[in-house]
């Protein structure tokens, strides 16, 4: 508590100085560096030894993981982007608020279709133990099939007790225990009001949830905005799959949830096939380890016991021996990093595009990349940044505007981001109209492989591959592309939905229907609704050929058109009539061929379309 004393002195001291710097650029001034470790990129300004320790540590925690669920090789479905900064000031800027106050974790998670991100706050002891709870849900999303919510919640609350160092790992213990005794500003120790309950307080109660309740409960939640995870469905999570660990049962806990997710078997009839327990002597096996693990008890009496300085404080706090103690699976000098620099510039668009993503810091976030976007800065990422802020807000005319900034200002075109924003652009202008893609469909499908060339694991620009691809009329690599989405990241429901949809467009009746009926029975509701009504429209769909709602709005089209005298629509007694067209006489030019690479393909002004071809030394259009 030495160091929490210094903390509590400079900020006194620094106060005045630091109110008018909420409203400045972050302080640091030189030293930007970015570590690429073999899976995190890592922005800092606290120094290339600081920045490693962050990748080696996060390396470590992504491989305990991978062994905690078995797998070799763990997949990232989004993109993650990690912010470690030195100064606590300028972490605290941009930290999320809860009841208008800057969280006191020296971590957290920001959850993104197209990234996630994780900031650290450099000046706390271990900051990465903050987000390990979120980080094992984004692990999970991408490795492992669909579960219900104990067992998620469970194995997070698990991985949330993980410390590592250079040599062990620890983990196993409360992730929720916290001291009945705090320090105020002038060192005094006081008893905590009102302290929330540690899990093992919780399921020393005489009352658990009832088993096969528990086990089919459902959190209302968004995910990565749980709230308080002092409750005892959270600490009955959290013993359970502590129990499964211990006793090596994942293979069995996976033979259940194939019972209960796919073949819809009663939760006592799967327990017996997969575990060959009733819910009565499993909750009971849980009941009798939970009374085993001594060392969580003696934790919460060290927590609970009376302490007179702020030094027993933190004793009290660290004491408690971790459940399970092992050699770590990687050692610094097994992680390899590649060290650069970043300008001023670009860290301060990115530290600003961490807070654009915020409600509560939004506005402050686009003063400052705003400012780094005018003359003479002029910054492509602050440009990017602004872009995808638009983008998000629906508005796209500045959203264009800041992407061809952005493009102007990296003539190469090398940012992938720049790719992503520009087809995921043309998507929400089409969803927004109600239209297809007008025009630029291959430039679409161009700038997405360009970004899954750069990053093979992205998910979504797979799912918005395959969406342009069937738009496109090229159905068979539609599926290739979707079902690559979803083997990427099993657990969206949205990208099944679309495989479905793609099956209907090749008249793919039977696996569509399959698709449909398992989506039906799913937990989110939303794609539940959508599937069943794709079911009830499956009949007329086969008929026709299209959905009874698109059929209403071609008739609607039809009467409108017979009434404006415009056109010539077609008559109700002769459906299968079709325009006659003027005949056309054989082009008769001599064919030529010429071999060379395709640069570049523009399709912005349909119909035409301008192909530019790079042979033998010269360009071609």
């Amino acid at each position: 508590m030495v160091r929490s004393s210094l903390r509590t002195l400079a900020a006194l001291v620094l106060l005045s100085g630091l109110l008018f710097a909420r409203d400045q650029k972050p302080s640091t001034k030189e030293g930007w560096l970015q570590i690429q470790s073999a899976h995190f990129t890592i922005l800092t300004d606290a120094g290339e030894k600081r920045g490693r320790e962050v990748a080696v540590r996060l390396e470590q925690m992504r491989a305990v993981f991978a062994g905690l669920i078995m797998r070799d090789k763990l997949r990232m479905p989004v993109p993650l982007e990690v912010v470690a900064l030195k100064d606590d000031k300028d972490y605290e800027r941009l930290s999320p608020l809860r009841k208008r106050t800057a969280i006191t974790d020296p971590g957290f998670f920001l959850a993104g279709d197209d990234k996630n991100i994780i900031a650290l706050d450099l000046f706390a002891d271990e900051p990465w133990r903050a987000i390990a709870h979120p980080f094992a849900h984004m692990l999970l999303d991408g490795n492992y099939p669909p579960t219900k919510a104990w067992f998620d919640e469970g194995l997070a609350e698990y991985f949330a007790s993980v410390r590592v160092d250079n040599k062990y790992v620890d983990i196993g213990s409360d992730p929720e225990l916290t001291n009945k005794y705090a320090e105020d500003l002038l060192g005094n120790i006081n008893d905590v009001r009102h302290p929330a309950k540690s899990l093992t307080e919780l399921l020393m109660g005489p009352l658990w949830l009832d088993m096969p309740d528990f086990l089919q409960m459902r959190l209302n939640s968004q995910p990565y905005h749980e709230g308080t995870h002092h409750t005892l469905f959270y600490a009955q999570s959290w013993i359970v799959v502590h129990y499964l660990l211990a006793k090596n049962l994942l293979p069995q806990a996976g033979t259940y949830f194939n019972l209960v997710e796919n073949e819809k078997s009663p939760v006592p009839q799967a327990l017996r096939q997969a575990f060959g327990m009733t819910p009565e002597q499993f909750e009971k096996a849980i009941k009798d380890y939970f009374q085993s693990l001594t060392a969580l008890f003696t934790a919460q009496q060290n927590a609970d016991a009376a302490v007179q300085n702020s030094r027993d404080v933190d004793e009290a706090r660290n004491s408690g021996q971790q459940v399970n103690h092992f050699a770590s699976p990687l050692t610094p000098d097994e992680v390899s990093a590649v060290v650069k620099k970043v300008t001023d510039d670009d860290a301060h668009a990115l530290v600003a595009e961490v807070m654009v993503r915020q409600p509560e810091h939004r506005e402050e976030g686009f003063k400052q990349l705003e400012a780094l976007a005018q003359d003479p800065t002029d910054n492509a990422l602050a440009h990017r940044a602004l872009a995808f802020a638009f983008l998000q807000g629906g508005d796209f005319k500045q959203a264009t505007a800041q992407l061809q900034a952005a493009k102007d200002d990296d003539p190469s075109s090398s940012d992938p981001w720049i790719h992503y924003c520009e087809a995921l652009l043309r998507f929400r202008m089409a969803q927004n109209s109600g239209q297809a893609i007008e025009g630029g469909l291959a430039n679409v499908q161009q700038d997405l492989r360009a970004v899954v060339d750069w990053d093979p694991e992205f998910a979504e620009a797979y799912h918005l591959l395959g969406l342009a691809e069937v738009q496109g009329g090229g159905t068979h690599a539609a599926a290739d592309s979707m079902r690559k989405a979803i083997e990427l990241s099993p657990r969206n429901r949205r990208y099944v939905l679309d495989l479905a949809d793609i099956y209907l467009a090749q008249k793919n009746w039977d696996q569509a229907q399959a698709l449909l009926e398992q989506l039906k029975a799913g937990g989110n509701p939303q794609i539940a609704a959508a599937a069943r009504k794709k079911l009830d429209d499956l009949p007329f769909i086969k008929k026709y050929g299209i959905t009874p709602d698109r059929a209403a709005d071609a008739q609607k089209t039809r009467v409108i058109e017979a009434n404006s005298g415009i056109s010539n629509p077609l008559p109700d007694d002769d459906a299968d009539a079709k325009p006659q067209l003027k005949e056309r006489a054989p082009d008769k030019r001599p064919v030529k061929y010429l071999k060379g690479r395709i640069v570049k393909v523009d399709c912005t002004k349909a119909p035409e379309a301008l192909i530019t071809i790079s042979s033998a030394g010269r360009v071609l259009k």
